[in-house]
């Protein structure tokens, strides 16, 4: 067989001892096929070299495919990601797999799943990505970025807004308009996002000689805005001004305000982060940080396509500034 010869499946047949619709089946997981001689086609058909057509054409596909894997797409956030990554994989002529999965869960449900689809590189949002997964990405020459969030501990690709420098920025804000009572409603404890944005909130707030009057955990979700809202609003001396960890906690706050008669922001300023497309609205015209999301996929995009930056490299973070943008809710 020469050097530019493709194995074929009447060799595999000859090399198996078998018939050439038996190596069909055998390639084919739902074909009716002796398990024994399964195995001993596909042996064959290894040593060989043997590719199935199936197999090559899921290898060009996945060769344009990206997967992003996501747990939180009932935040507005992720699905502005979403789209916006969609769109610049399709002007490149790649496409984009996304794996939902359910909220505060990691990846290693899916593993299996996202490594079958051979994708030329894997972004991670929402999602808590494992030592595990990303292992297995490495042994399978996969790059990893993860997307606003960053796991330093397990050395992978990372972009993301600066958190910490957002908290800090929100707390000058409120200081410098007099608020001493300022409460936080915080996202899930154990995210970087959650983590960061509350870290450089508390140390502007102790640099001036104050701490968080009251403070309760939403987990990033409209529901649990609203619900640490009625926890905070309902104290015998309520904070005059409250920072959100991400907008739609903000609204679920604002809409507790509203219902309860307090006027936003005269009598409570409320600030968010991110700078979801609802944030905008007439209805709630909230003040947040904004996050530079086309840079930040521009950057994420950029990690995969650099040539240098090999999947077995120990991770790069890139830190993305945020920007304050005032509206009318402090």
């Amino acid at each position: 067989m020469s050097a530019t010869t493709k194995p074929t499946a009447k060799q595999v047949a000859h090399a198996a001892g078998v018939s050439i619709s038996a190596v069909s089946r055998a390639f084919s997981p739902t074909a009716p096929i002796n398990p024994e001689k399964r195995k001993r086609i596909l042996a064959a058909a290894e040593a060989i070299g043997y590719i199935s057509p199936a197999r090559r054409t899921a290898e060009v596909i996945a060769e344009g495919t990206i997967t992003l894997v996501a747990g939180d797409l009932l935040n507005p956030f992720y699905p502005t990601v979403l789209d916006l990554l969609a769109r610049r994989l399709q002007e490149s002529g790649r496409q984009l797999v996304v794996y939902a999965l359910p909220a505060n869960s990691d990846v290693d449900a899916a593993t299996d799943q996202i490594l079958a689809s051979r994708p030329s590189a894997v972004i991670v949002t929402s999602a808590q990505l494992t030592s595990k997964m990303a292992r297995a990405c490495r042994q399978h020459q996969i790059k990893v970025v993860l997307l606003n969030r960053v796991q330093r501990d397990i050395r992978i690709n990372a972009v993301a807004c600066d958190n910490y420098q957002g908290g800090r920025d929100v707390a000058r804000l409120l200081l410098e308009r007099g608020h001493r009572k300022i409460g936080f409603i915080g996202g899930i404890a154990n995210t970087s996002t959650h983590a960061e944005r509350a870290r450089g909130f508390r140390e502007v707030l102790a640099e001036a000689g104050n701490s968080i009057h009251a403070q309760s955990l939403g987990d990033f979700e409209y529901r649990g805005g609203y619900l640490a809202g009625q926890t905070l609003l309902s104290m015998t001396e309520p904070p005059s001004a409250i920072f959100c960890c991400n907008d739609i906690m903000a609204l679920g706050l604002i809409d507790v305000a509203r219902e309860r008669g307090v006027r936003v922001p005269d009598d409570l300023a409320v600030i968010g982060f991110d700078d979801i497309p609802m944030a905008s609205w007439n209805a709630y015209r909230l003040t947040t940080v904004r996050q530079p999301v086309e840079l930040m996929v521009q950057e994420a995009l950029s990690l995969i396509d650099d040539p240098n930056i090999k999947p077995t490299d120990d991770g790069i973070t890139r830190m993305l500034s945020g920007s304050l943008t005032l509206r009318n809710s402090a």
